[in-house]
């Protein structure tokens, strides 16, 4: 089945005391500000995600934790705005008071083996709680720690680096970029490979601000309001598509359209999605694709900015057409979507910030895609070798996340988790189902 099934397996992690782990050296204390791209409030939240290590015999006698932990310290020298704590100026803008007050981190120890897992190293995680420990005190967006890791051991001696970041700080690429200079350092580096660049100015609102183009993704005035669905029984779940599930799908759509796999994918999940939310027939349903814009600006954004960078296109139709039409009419809402995001228009974004107050994308009856397939996750190193899982700890209501992974027969392919109440799951796993078509298109 293409549904990967979660683990009822339950455990508990005893834990150390939490510190704040500083810059190794003394670093600039110093306000920066955030981009406007930054400090809109869609990235005004705490990402949680996790990387999974295999014991390795070659570490024999080496604590991750004690390498981390000294990697994280040598690391935030050179991102030492990580160590800050964010401050809220006049209208809303963010900067970081580089503070060198340091990054929140915890030990950890469970009493299971990665093996107990069984086929389940994928999202939902269980005893997530357990494998990052939050402090109430620290999940506040202002005035609180921008990143905490949690390092927990484990009995076969794997571990896993589980981290909450605050996304105004970083995207997915910034927050690689961190990680894999921690893994540089974990292995003996004296500095990033690739060092890293502040420079949020690049992606700041001209003076005076103009928006140029046309963003449905932000606009509340002429959207319906209310809440997409039920926000009660939410379940997550995890959905596993390999070549096998791709070719399925491509069967159902004309030999010369071109597409890659995430197009027909996303087309897939939104169609199957707004199926299963059973919407009236003219009502909006809308897509919105989150773009790594970095390679759009001429000359492109310097190597190594570790700022957002991402522009949040939308397309829009009705329920009634995503729905009875071909797949290929989604198909192409999804490629147009993509194709919106140029230099001027992540200009217009940053002016657009500025003018309208700092607007989140209007998320009604909208699907979010986060394509983290080329992001390069389980690249991160910290001497133990590639990480077997690597990515979000789980879906959102409103956003799917496309993470590369293997399924329990080591076939490459994309893990996506979905979060949506009970009895609507149990439609969109039909609906899957039914657009794979026969057993062997979703035999994994």
């Amino acid at each position: 089945m293409a549904l990967l099934q979660p683990t009822s397996l339950v455990f508990t992690v005893e834990r150390q005391e939490p510190e704040l782990i500083v810059p190794a050296k003394p670093t600039p204390h110093e306000c920066k500000l955030l981009s406007d791209t930054d400090d809109q409030a869609g990235h005004r939240f705490q990402i949680r995600g996790l990387h999974i290590y295999r014991n390795n015999a070659c570490m024999q006698g080496k604590d991750p934790v004690r390498v981390i932990r000294e990697a994280l310290a040598e690391t935030l020298v050179f991102f030492y705005p990580f160590a800050g704590r964010l401050k809220e100026g006049p209208n809303r803008k963010l900067m970081v008071d580089c503070s060198g007050e340091g990054v929140l981190f915890i030990e950890g120890d469970a009493d299971v083996t990665l093996e107990d897992f069984g086929d389940s190293l994928h999202p939902p995680f269980p005893c997530f709680k357990e494998l990052l420990y939050e402090l109430p005190a620290s999940i506040d967006l202002l005035n609180s720690p921008l990143l905490q890791i949690q390092v927990t051991r484990f009995k076969c001696g794997g571990f896993i680096f589980a981290h909450r970041f605050n996304h105004t700080i970083s995207d997915a690429v910034g927050l690689i970029q961190f990680m894999s200079t921690m893994g540089e350092m974990a292995r003996g580096a004296v500095a990033p490979s690739i060092p890293p660049v502040w420079e949020r100015h690049l992606l700041n609102a001209r003076d005076p601000p103009l928006i140029t183009c046309a963003h449905l993704e932000y606009d509340h005035d002429k959207a319906p309001t209310g809440t997409i669905m039920p926000t009660d029984n939410l379940v997550h779940r995890s959905f596993f598509f390999g070549s096998t599930q791709i070719s399925a799908l491509k069967r159902s759509i004309p030999d010369n359209l071109r597409c890659s796999a995430f197009d027909i994918l996303t087309a897939c999940i939104w169609r199957c999605r707004t199926k299963a939310l059973e919407l009236g027939p003219d009502e909006d349903v809308r897509f919105i694709c989150i773009v790594n814009a970095r390679s759009k600006f001429n000359p492109p954004l310097p190597l190594g900015y570790y700022g957002n960078a991402l522009g949040y296109p939308a397309v829009e139709t009705t329920a009634a057409k995503l729905c009875q039409n071909p797949l290929e009419y989604a198909i192409k809402l999804v490629k147009e979507a993509k194709g919106k995001v140029t230099e001027e228009y992540m200009k217009s974004t940053a002016d657009l910030m500025v003018i309208r107050g700092r607007p989140n994308v209007n998320t009604v009856r909208s699907l979010i895609v986060s394509d983290l397939s080329r992001a390069r996750f389980r690249e991160v190193d910290f001497g133990w070798g590639k990480a077997e899982f690597g990515g979000p700890a789980s879906g959102e209501e409103v956003i799917s996340f496309y993470i590369p992974s293997k399924n329990k027969e080591g076939k490459e392919g994309i893990t996506v988790p979905v979060c949506l109440p009970a009895p609507l799951m149990d439609s969109f796993v039909k609906e899957i189902n039914r657009m794979l078509k026969d057993d062997e298109a979703t035999g994994g």
